[in-house]
This record gives structure tokens, C-alpha cells and sequence, in this order.
């Protein structure tokens, strides 16, 4: 088929030139280029979209935790509480801009509302919750919405250290009384404290068009 397009083109291109033109070598390497798409399986642009939303899930996460300890550096971890508050949304969308998707951290243990799962993310932080509960692993997933032109990326977070839980470990345990104060004051409905290292925290969740996967490749 492809050969049949080309060869067409290549009449045409004879015959407006008139009878006595030829169609040059380099005319023809030309329009051979020009026509050259790129044909890509779904499961290359999977990978890549695989590949890509963890480089982007990683970068975030790297953002939010160098910024986070720069705020504990210098105003404690009571004062990092209200930097999280006001900054933690501008720095993914940030990133969010820098690459065309969407990022956004989900938890049915939110301390932030806007963190609650949507219906596409619930089915998938569900069995991620499964899992930890029955001592499995979880891996990173991806799935297709919108007639497969968007990719859900997913991957789950876990309390990685005690550096964590002094502000999501245990009130007078792990969580100092002033911070403890500082969550409460904002944040009046926190369901994230109470947690152990390993523990899942949630899930990044990347809203990656497929066509700026295919840009890729």
C-alpha cells in the first residue's frame, strides 16, 4: 500500500513537471522521507509510557523532598507542615507543566482533601491496599482511559524512614506537640497519621497523553 502511495505521488510529480522533466533522485529521497511515518505497536508506546511515568514520578517525588527538607531546615518540622499545605500542589503542577501531564498523589488516608482517589484511581489504590495487607508487593501499573488515548501511570508510596513519620507517625510518640498542633490546625480532618515505616502511604497517579508518549519515540 505504502509502495502504491508513494509511486503515485511520483506520477503525479512526472506529469506536472511535463514530459520532457524528470523527477530527480533527491525529489524522489524527498518525498520517500516526507511520506515515512513511523508505525509503533502499542506495546512499545506502553513501555514508554511505563518508563516515563517513572522518571516523572521520581523527579516529583525528588522535588517535594529536597523542598520539604529545606523548609524543616529552616522553620522546623511544625513550620514544613504549613510549607506542605501551600507549596506540595504548586511544585506537581509545576512539574505536571513541564512534561504535559498530570500528576497528583492519592490516599484514602488523606491529610489534604484534595488527595482523595478519583473513580478511575480507586479500583487501583484499592488493590494496592490489598496487597500490603496480605504482604504482597506492588508494583507500578498503567491503564487506558478515553479510548486509549490517555495512560493512567500508578506507582505506591511507602513510608520510607523515620524522617516521615514526624508528621505521619504517632501523636506523642513520633509527632512532636507542636507539630501535632500545626496538623490539626490545618488540616481538622487528617487521616494520615498512625503510620510505621513500610507502610502504604498512597499512590502518584500520572495522567499521560498518548500522544505526547509517541513524541517520545
Amino acid at each position: 500500500m505504502k509502495k502504491l502511495i508513494i509511486l503515485g505521488i511520483v506520477a503525479f510529480l512526472q506529469l506536472s513537471c511535463g514530459p520532457q522533466e524528470r523527477v530527480s533522485k533527491e525529489t524522489f529521497e524527498q518525498v520517500n522521507q516526507a511520506m515515512e511515518v513511523k508505525r509503533l505497536i502499542e506495546v512499545e508506546i506502553l513501555d514508554e509510557a511505563m518508563v516515563w511515568g517513572d522518571s516523572i514520578s521520581s523527579e516529583a517525588q525528588r522535588q517535594l523532598i529536597s523542598n520539604l527538607q529545606s523548609a524543616i531546615a529552616e522553620k522546623g518540622v511544625a513550620g514544613a507542615v504549613e510549607f506542605c499545605k501551600v507549596q506540595a500542589l504548586p511544585i506537581l503542577a509545576e512539574v505536571s507543566q513541564k512534561y504535559g501531564v498530570e500528576i497528583r498523589r492519592a490516599s484514602n488516608r488523606y491529610r489534604n482533601p484534595a488527595d482523595q482517589p478519583n473513580e478511575e484511581e480507586k479500583p487501583i489504590l484499592e488493590a494496592y491496599e490489598y496487597n500490603a495487607e496480605s504482604g504482597n508487593k506492588s508494583e507500578p501499573n498503567i491503564q487506558k482511559f478515553e479510548n486509549g488515548e490517555v495512560f493512567l501511570y500508578t506507582k505506591p508510596i511507602v513510608i520510607p524512614g523515620g524522617f516521615c513519620l514526624s508528621c505521619h507517625g504517632d501523636p506523642g510518640k513520633d509527632i512532636n506537640d507542636e507539630t501535632l498542633q500545626k496538623l490539626n490546625e490545618l488540616y481538622p480532618q487528617d487521616n494520615a497519621k498512625g503510620h510505621k515505616v513500610g507502610d502504604l502511604r498512597g499512590m502518584w497517579s500520572i495522567r499521560i497523553p498518548k500522544r505526547e508518549v509517541v513524541k517520545r519515540l
